[in-house]
């Protein structure tokens, strides 16, 4: 792993050979699962209305915002119907952070009735995160919130806590996305053996490489599973999230297999490169480090409308 500097001048030099018409050719459809899009409790460059109608102009096919702290599922039908674009769809969810309810099965009911589409398991206030935050990683939040109580899907001994197995029930049956969010591999191994046993067909990782301690292994393993995994434009692309070279993300992607990846932006953060331009990124990049055209379209068109039920 290089410093971030020398990640981006590589991943710009690389990216500076791919035709555009291509990558926009690749674009077209893609749909962008990890949108952090404003408002929020830390600086947004662009709220969610400004982040649809960008990624409309590009001609996406739709985007799902995510904020660790709240859910924009219920105002998505207003921003339905301010931008009436029927065939460009705008999703949400709900990360079971304390700051939204934790494991709170009243919760996730509601949400998922107002038209959540993806759960997520803990993020910023995962018992992880806050351990893996303490020598200020990017999991670091640049906004003081209350001390968080750290939250775990399994107890002392291991099992997973019977409010866990609620909420994956209430997932199974609604037949939405559940997300590892930011636990611990070992956790998640727990947790997706469950959710699996009880019927959760749509399950997604995120940045398994970062902050959540996988190893390929691991990622081949879930991989075989049918597990999609979703590396984060941001940490690629030239953005100053950078964290691994483009040879990191042919190796991350590699592991998976196209067959089970897919690609977010994982951005909206002030001073980075908005959501569609990191897509457009990661698109080039990916071309670049040799994945066809199909290939780069399995993973940013046809995986991620798999995921949130879509028809190709």
């Amino acid at each position: 792993m290089g410093t971030s500097q020398e990640n981006r001048e590589q991943a710009r030099g690389l990216m500076a050979g791919v035709d555009e018409a291509a990558a926009a050719r690749v674009l077209k459809g893609a749909l962008d699962l990890h949108v952090h899009s404003g408002p929020s409790t830390m600086p947004r460059q662009l709220d969610h209305m400004q982040a649809a109608e960008e990624a409309i102009a590009a001609g996406m096919r739709g985007v799902l915002f995510k904020d660790h702290h709240y859910s924009s599922a219920p105002i998505i039908p207003m921003m339905e119907r301010l931008i009436d674009k029927p065939d460009f769809a705008m999703y949400s969810g709900l990360v079971l952070n304390n700051s939204t309810g934790g494991f709170n099965p009243y919760v996730v009911d509601a949400q998922i009735k107002m038209g959540a589409k993806l759960i997520w398991m803990p993020t910023a206030q995962s018992a992880n995160h806050i351990r893996s935050s303490h020598r200020k990683s990017r999991l670091v939040s640049n906004v003081k919130l209350l001390d968080s109580p750290l939250l775990s899907v399994v107890d002392e001994l291991g099992n997973v806590l019977d409010v866990v197995k609620q909420i994956l029930d209430q997932i199974a049956e609604a037949e939405v996305i559940l997300s590892s969010g930011h636990l611990h591999v070992w956790e998640i191994w727990k947790l997706f053996d469950e959710a699996r046993s009880r019927g959760v067909k749509r399950l997604l990782i995120n940045h398994p490489m970062y902050g959540l301690h996988f190893t390929y292994e691991d990622i081949a393993e879930f991989a075989k599973l049918g597990v999609i995994v979703e590396q984060s434009a941001a940490m690629y692309v030239d953005s100053r999230f950078n964290v691994y070279s483009p040879k990191e993300l042919k190796e991350h992607i590699d592991a998976a297999g196209v067959a089970n990846s897919s690609i977010g932006s994982d951005l909206g953060q002030v001073d980075n490169p908005t959501p569609v331009e990191g897509m457009r990124q990661a698109v080039k990049l990916c071309l670049a480090l040799g994945y066809s055209e199909a290939e780069v379209r399995t993973m940013v068109v046809d995986n991620p409308a798999r995921l949130v039920g879509l028809a190709n």
